[in-house]
This record gives C-alpha cells, structure tokens and sequence, in this order.
C-alpha cells in the first residue's frame, strides 16, 4: 500500500491489483433477480469507505464498486456498519451478507469465511505526525524505544507492526490497542502513540485530510490483496466473483482507481 509519498500516482501504479482481462462480461454474468444483499463496512478506510465531512454520506471506492456488482447481478444492496473486531465473525455467523473494509485475503480468515477474487493490491506504510523527526523508517522506528503505535488488534497493520517493525512478541508494549482504525488516527495527532501502520490508500486519504499535520513516511511494508468476505458456503461468492472479472475487463476498475485515488481530495 516508491519511497513513501512520491506522488499519488506513483502510488497506485504500485500498489493497484494489476487488471487483467477475463472472458466474464457483463452479458454472461448471472442474473440475481433482484435478490436483497446486505453488505456491512465500517467507514473509516479513506477512499475506500468513510464518511464525506461535507456531505455526512458514506462514500468511496469499495461503495461505487459494490453499487456496480449489484446492479450488473440484477440485485438489491444495502448497507450496515459495524466495527472491524466484530465484522468477521458477524458475516461468519450470516448476520450481514458481504463484508468490505479493505479486508486483507489471509488463509487463518478463510477458515471463518470465504473470500472473494481479490479486487486491489495493499501494502502497509507509516503514518506519522508532520513534525516527527526521530525516525523516518521502519527500522529507525523499532529501534526508537520511546516511539508508540496505534493499532487494532488482529488487523494486518497489527501483525505487521509485531513481526515487521518491532520484535515478533504480540503482547508488545509499543502496540497500544484501540477499537477502530479513527481511534487509531486521533491518538496519533493527540501524541499518545507516534505511528500507525495503515494502507497507502487509507493513508493518503488521511493525509489530504489533515491540512499538512500528517505525513507518511519509509518504504512500502509487506504486499496483500483485499476481497470482500462472505459467510462459508455462500452462493454470492461466484456471481460477485463474475462480476469482479467483468469489472477488470471493461475497464471499470480503472475509472474507480482514477476517480478514487487520483481525483479525489479528502475534504475538498
């Protein structure tokens, strides 16, 4: 999710699941007949799902994508928000339909949900205060004893933290634990952690936003692919799957990449 903050664009050359075409197009794909899919987000993933600050809308990359499967499979979405820590088990448990908040596709998560084809490639960078001096990469950081990081626990920004930046022990006392990926944000500007791992894309988003009181700093950390979750067994897997394919081939994933990751300005 190039040293860190070339340019946006840099960026998503780097970090965008490269499209490949597939034989699946719109007219092959399977008809829903106008079944009702409730997909639940968690708004606080910048362009993929937030909040505008102007409007108070849930809007994003992940929104226009979903919005676009569902009306080539002939079906009904609607939306529900939840936290990150409850999300996979609640689609585990059929209480929502689809999952989406840039889920990392991990083999442990397979065991508790399916997956997806993955839609977009991630890779982790540092978030900081604009001001921060002490460090300017992951090894600096891990070697700063003083520095703290935000993250929520069971995250891929979590385990990243342990097992790329400091020294492989969970229970680290660097790591301090909050609920949601915002909370994470907010103990950063107030001082009571100094770096948060998230996506280039979230990042970049909270950067924009943050009138120049965030940077990103350091290399790319680790590469993962993001899907939308479906409780195990589900039939939706294969038609959203179609209809990812069909996204790719025609050309649509482009335009939400461009739209999303070049147009966009947070809070403009």
């Amino acid at each position: 999710m190039i040293s860190r903050r070339t340019t946006l664009a840099a960026f998503c050359a780097l970090s965008l699941l490269p499209l490949v075409p597939s034989p699946a197009l719109a007219a092959d794909l399977p008809d829903l007949k106008g079944r009702a899919i409730v997909v639940v987000t968690e708004n606080a993933y910048p362009p993929l799902q937030f909040v505008d600050p102007k409007t108070g809308t849930a809007i994003g990359w992940e929104y226009d994508a979903m919005n676009e499967i569902a009306k080539r499979l002939n079906a009904k979405v609607s939306y529900q928000n939840t936290s990150w820590d409850a999300m996979i088990q609640a689609v585990s448990d059929g209480q929502f339909d689809i999952g989406m908040t840039g889920i990392t596709i991990k083999e442990d998560r397979k065991e508790k949900v399916d997956f997806s084809k993955p839609y977009m490639r991630s890779q982790q960078f540092m978030l900081v205060r604009a001001d921060e001096t002490r460090f300017s990469d992951a090894k600096s950081f891990g070697a700063n004893p003083d520095a703290l990081i935000g993250a929520q626990p069971g995250t891929t920004p979590f385990y990243t933290a342990v097992y790329e930046v400091l020294d492989g022990n969970e229970q680290n006392v660097r790591i301090k634990l909050f609920e949601t990926f915002g909370a994470t944000v907010q103990a950063l500007r107030t001082g009571d952690v100094d770096m948060v791992l998230t996506d280039g894309t979230a990042g970049q988003g909270y950067v924009d936003a943050s009138k120049g009181t965030l940077k990103l700093v350091g290399g790319p950390l680790g590469s993962e692919d993001f899907g939308f979750i479906f409780k195990k067994g589900s039939d939706l897997v294969a038609p959203v799957d179609a209809a990812i394919d069909a996204l790719k081939a025609d050309g649509t994933l482009d335009a939400l990449n461009k739209k999303w990751f070049l147009d966009y300005k947070m809070g403009q």
